[in-house]
């Protein structure tokens, strides 16, 4: 595991005089040096395990590709989201300072569910059916009526970005009352062929006999349009990511009140993945009534691991307003509330070899703060979990053991057990 310094945030690779390597040479085999290291860590641990509860697997070169795969993935996340130079941070710095003095007067950094307000209930949604040669589904799409308070550091800004007043979703449903299961996206998701593929939502619906709903987060898909650049969810802009988070927990539960009142007898689910996870674990400390959640690859604390993936020297003055937001991070964390699924609804898979959200610094945390319910570790990286039988199993029996599915009968193909 990487050594950390005063603030906790985890040291950058440095050269002899403590600076981090530059170039573009750096930059290409960094993907590449870091595995090396995780894969000697690896085997490390393997030979004289911790005493703790993650798993030790005994290291494998295709272990080493999952993790190598990860750190290209996240080489291009960074790529998309530079972080600022030092003047341009210095507003994010006033920002942080600003919203701290405003959230500890609402007492909102102790009180953290009065945070997230309750929404209204959402009634008037547009249902566009769409067809293809072998398939067919839904566009959603609804006025999110979504506001920061108007003291909120960054609200103004917020708002400017017009896109994300409409929220839109993906539905499968059947034609008569099923039991609904809401799947939460992660980063650079939201597009319709991507999302339906990774939650593998026909299989759920025709198989698993579930009405299937994929809403879209804040800044993403659709809701990405006319943002100027360097917006995007997650990212260094520590009160974006904040109003977004609040956002897409209020999109979620409005949409959680539609399906209650086209079908209040039907039970309701969640099914998530990696930012999803995050989301979802929000939305189930906070509403009532949810059968189950699966958290896939979750993230626990969004400033955290933003700060640890940032890339920043030891003495750069940005890492001192991501240690200053941490309190901000812990507001707008799961860890900071209490699930309201019960026990035998909560559900969470982790890759071991997860290099962009760490399994023993946000996986097994949320997991040990919620009661450590069922979990499944696969053998594989972070966008490794698509390919994992293991977790397509999991999934699979977590909608049917928290009973989710059992009172309907499902529906399946010939020939295909569920």
């Amino acid at each position: 595991m990487a050594t950390t310094d005063r603030a906790g945030l985890p040291e950058p690779p440095t050269n002899t005089r403590g600076h981090q390597p530059t170039g573009a040479l750096s930059v290409a085999i960094g993907p590449f040096t870091r595995t090396g290291r995780y894969y000697a860590r690896s085997w490390r641990r393997y030979l004289d395990p911790r005493p703790d509860e993650l798993p030790v697997a005994r290291p494998t070169i295709a272990l080493a590709a999952h993790a190598l795969r990860d750190e290209i993935v996240l080489l291009g996340l960074r790529a998309r989201r530079p972080v600022s130079d030092v003047h341009a941070f210095d507003r994010i710095n006033r920002e942080v300072i600003a919203a701290l003095d405003f959230y500890g007067r609402k007492g909102w950094l102790e009180n953290t569910e009065a945070f997230f307000a309750q929404p209204p209930a959402l009634a008037d949604v547009t249902v566009l059916k769409v067809k293809s040669r072998r398939h067919s589904h839904a566009r959603i799409a609804f006025d999110s009526g979504y506001a920061p308070d108007p003291g909120e550091p960054g609200a103004q800004r917020w708002s400017s970005y017009a896109a994300n007043n409409r929220g839109y979703g993906l539905m499968l449903r059947h034609p008569e009352p099923r039991p609904w299961l809401v799947c939460i996206h992660g980063a650079e998701m939201g597009r319709a062929a991507l999302d339906l593929a990774l939650f593998r939502a026909r299989h759920l619906h025709e198989d698993l006999g579930l009405n299937v709903l994929l809403p879209v987060l804040p800044m993403h898909g659709p809701r990405a349009r006319g943002l100027p650049p360097g917006a995007v969810f997650p990212g260094e802009d520590v009160m974006d990511n904040v109003h977004a988070a609040a956002q897409a927990v209020w999109d979620v539960r409005r949409l959680l009140s539609w399906i209650r009142s086209m079908e209040p007898d039907s039970p309701i689910g969640l099914n998530s993945i990696s930012l999803g996870g995050y989301v979802a674990s929000l939305v189930a400390s906070l509403e009532n009534g949810l059968t189950c959640a699966i958290l896939g690859v979750p993230v626990a604390d969004l400033v955290q691991l933003l700060g640890r993936h940032a890339g920043l020297a030891r003495d750069d003055p940005r890492r001192k307003t991501v240690a200053l937001a941490e309190p901000i991070g812990a507001m707008i964390s799961p860890l900071s509330m209490q699930p309201r699924v019960p026990i035998s609804g909560r559900f969470i898979y982790g890759g071991i070899a997860d290099r962009l959200v760490q399994p023993r610094e946000q996986v097994a945390r949320l997991w040990e703060h919620w009661g450590k319910p069922e979990i499944v570790w696969y053998p594989g990286g972070h966008t490794g979990f698509f390919q994992a039988r293991p977790v397509q199993r999991f999934i699979d029996d977590a909608v049917v053991q928290s009973g989710l599915v059992g009172g309907f009968p499902m529906v399946r193909e010939p020939g295909r057990p569920i």
